[in-house]
């Protein structure tokens, strides 16, 4: 290993796992702070605390993992180019992509583990962590009753269920809703409701006290005359006030390491998922052909008489009632309506277990294709990143921290609406889990060619020019400095010294001065060439070049804000509310950091020509005002002026 090799990798080792380990720290607090209900109050072990804290930590890898490698990237490469190591390293011949090879290879074998470990820990950790929420829920079933749904108490026969929980301990239901089983576990032979209701246990008490006030008290009553048990009898009685007493006893001794449920989809490998698609695409095939089984059969007439032909014709065109009498006609009818509805009845329960069957099947799709994307996801991340970090040129926490939260946003919020609509069948599962993935692969291998290739962000040049030649305009007095590529630098500080006499006009001079530049001189080792420049030069083109970044960045926010916006109008239009709203959030984002951009160019502005001392070419305030719904207009102007006053200031500073 070279020893630039080994710089990089070392530098990017130290940023990327320092990175990892906070947000890391960040995310593990977020889930103590989500689960803390589940944990406080139980008399948990501190052991048991930190086995629930292990088995999550591994689930917060894909959030985790794409972020740091983004973030990471930016702040590397951009401290690179912050600090002209980029421009030492091509000085010597050393391109980006040599430079990225080793971080390359480190990125694809980080890649191949991010697999194995969502294929084998993360399921694993998935498995443990679900068991072990279920067992902690055990200790004290009254923390875990939820407002508008049944909550099943486990290893009794109770279902509760209530609208709203209040109180300083949330001891007050309102609206409450029992249900107990029979003897055979299964159908609801006693319902209970009341008005309102208390949880009245004591602490560390394995009775689950209820007192329910205002209420109705159904149970069913058991027949042995079939006729009666069709019309399906019961007791009805009303209190005042009703006390159960749910005997929790056989709860208290709670195994934390038993595993209840183990083929849920997040709890499977590649292997698992598999057969478990193939078994769930077999089973609906079964399904579908039993109910078209089920739909022929019930509409399936079966005539016991036969039918004499009226005619000789073997083509017969009148109404086909016509050939029975009006008693046959009233039995078909009827029976095509009885035969119709419960057709009808057939196919709607279908339709709702074929909807749960199908998001069942999405959920197991997404879950195998996820392992895969996962992967990927870190090495396009990281050729988004890096070369982003050369192009903006911007090293520390700052603008990359803020640079990669929003590209990390728009991947993740991208992934969760793909995902969200291939559940229900409405976006492809397989396309679904890649989409966000796909979406990062072309702004990575465009952000790739342009650091490769050495130029910024966004050139507008090279939008205009094909549309110039197309039209054949050419520029007034255009002149080519393509030729200056080919000088040392010894020949392009002789040039801007001595332009006269090698037959140079004066504009030459400052394309051989921008050559330098961007070949790495710097403006001290010009002035000990030879070269005389005025001291607040230096100034000038630190604040010019800040305003390109600052400019540019308030341009790409301007762009996504604004398309957003639209974005926003046309998903309300079309009722997709939650697109719609996601949309309108994330354009306020935008928005918001595009004003923070534009106010920092224009300060910029106002502080360079207050340094080259011409206050009077400063733009109009009220310009600058338009320019904020009118940015492009305002973008191009400011671009214009400031290069061709930049330009003015250089040529000035050089006699």
């Amino acid at each position: 290993m070279k020893i630039l090799d080994r710089y990089i990798l070392t530098t990017y080792f130290k940023t990327f796992f320092s990175v990892f380990i906070i947000l890391m720290l960040i995310f593990v607090l977020q889930t103590i702070w989500l689960y803390i209900r589940e944990l406080s109050g139980k008399d948990l072990d501190i052991g048991i605390i930190f086995k629930f804290l292990f088995y999550f930590t591994p689930k917060l890898i894909p959030l985790v993992l794409p972020l740091t490698i983004l973030l990471a990237s930016i702040m590397v490469f951009g401290s690179f180019a912050e600090n002209y190591e980029f421009a030492a390293m091509k000085s010597t011949g050393i391109s980006l992509q040599r430079a990225m090879s080793g971080l390359s290879i480190f990125i694809v074998i980080l890649g191949v583990v991010t697999f194995f470990f969502s294929n084998n820990v993360i399921p694993w950790a998935e498995l443990n962590s679900y068991n072990l929420r279920r067992n902690i829920a055990k200790l004290k079933p009254a923390m875990l009753l939820a407002e508008g749904q049944f909550n099943e108490i486990e290893g009794t026969a109770y279902n509760i269920k209530f609208d709203d929980k209040y109180g300083d301990q949330d001891q007050f239901l309102d609206n409450v809703t029992i249900h107990i089983k029979g003897n055979d576990g299964r159908s609801n032979a006693t319902t209970i409701k009341s008005k309102s209701g208390e949880l009245a246990s004591e602490k560390d008490s394995n009775v689950l006290k209820l007192i329910l006030l205002d209420g109705n008290y159904y149970s069913d009553v058991s027949s042995t005359n079939q006729k009666s048990r069709n019309k399906k009898p019961f007791a009805k009685s009303t209190f005042e006030k009703y006390i159960i007493n749910i005997d929790l006893s056989e709860m208290s001794n709670v195994d934390f390491d038993e595993q209840s449920q183990t083929d849920k989809y997040n709890m499977l490998d590649v292997v698992g998922l598999h057969k478990t698609i193939d078994s769930l695409k077999a089973k609906k095939v079964t399904t579908q052909e039993i109910l078209t089984k089920n739909l022929f059969q019930r509409s399936n007439i079966v005539l016991n008489r036969k039918v004499e032909k009226t005619e000789t014709d073997s083509i017969y065109l009148a109404p086909l009632l016509d050939i029975f009498n009006t008693q046959e006609k009233f039995e078909l009818v009827d029976a095509s309506l009885k035969s119709t509805a419960s057709s009808k009845q057939v196919i709607t329960t279908n339709q709702a277990t074929s909807k749960i069957s199908k998001e069942w099947l999405n959920k197991h799709i997404i879950s195998f294709h996820e392992k895969f994307a996962l992967a990927f996801a870190c090495i396009i991340l990281f050729f988004v990143g890096a070369p982003l970090g050369a192009l903006i040129r911007k090293g520390g926490i700052g603008l990359p921290m803020v640079i990669a939260i929003v590209l990390f946003l728009t991947y993740h919020f991208i992934g969760i609406f793909a995902t969200n609509s291939a559940k229900n069948g409405s976006f492809s599962p397989i396309l679904a889990s890649w989409f966000s993935t796909l979406v990062m692969l072309p702004l990575g291998i465009f952000l790739t060619r342009r650091a490769t290739a050495d130029k910024g962000l966004f050139e507008f040049d090279s939008l205009l020019d094909p549309l110039k030649k197309m039209l054949n305009i050419k520029e007034k007095d255009s002149v080519d400095y393509k030729f200056l590529f080919s000088y040392k630098n010894d020949e392009l500080v002789e040039l801007i010294n001595n332009y006269e006499t090698l037959g140079h006009a004066e504009a030459c001079r400052y394309e051989a001065f921008k050559i330098l530049q961007e070949r790495g001189i710097t403006t001290n080792q010009l002035r000990e060439d030879g070269l005389s420049l005025h001291p607040n030069f230096d100034d000038s083109i630190r604040i010019a070049k800040d305003y390109k970044d600052h400019a540019k960045f308030a341009l790409i926010l301007f762009c996504v804000g604004v398309i957003l916006l639209v974005l926003h109008f046309v998903f309300k239009n079309n009722k997709l509310p939650s697109l719609a709203s996601a949309s309108i959030q994330l354009s306020i984002v935008s928005l918001v950091l595009y004003m923070t951009y534009y106010v920092k160019s224009v300060l910029n502005v106002f502080s360079f020509y207050f340094r080259i001392n011409k206050k009077e070419k400063t733009p109009n305030l009220i310009l600058l005002i338009i320019g904020i719904p009118l940015y492009f207009i305002a973008y191009l102007f400011l671009n214009s002026k400031m290069n061709e006053d930049l330009k003015l200031n250089c040529l000035e500073s050089l006699k």
